[in-house]
């Protein structure tokens, strides 16, 4: 099952996020990501402040997970991509 991770994001890294040139994110493994979750990101400014931005609207799927191999132990690198958009069903 998967599981849509709403996580804060510093402005600075929303555009390389964006353009795909910033397909990682290094967090603190506190929610148990895997492979297949969302992530929503919502923009901040550097005093950790909620601020608009076209990142807060777009979705993007962990395509791996990746622990220990240098990282410290509550650490991990999640490789990213933006998620495709869902089609409804119409009945």
């Amino acid at each position: 099952m998967k599981t849509t991770h709403v996580l804060k994001l510093n402005t600075n890294f929303a555009e390389p996020i964006l353009s795909g040139r910033k397909t990682f994110e290094i967090r603190i493994n506190d929610r148990g990501f895997q492979t297949g979750d969302i992530i929503m990101f919502q923009a901040v400014d550097d005093f950790g402040k909620y601020v608009p931005h076209e990142i807060n609207n777009i979705s993007f799927e962990i395509t791996y997970v990746l622990n220990g191999w240098g990282l410290e132990s509550d650490f991990v690198v999640l490789s990213i991509k933006r998620a495709r958009k869902r089609r409804r069903c119409i009945k």
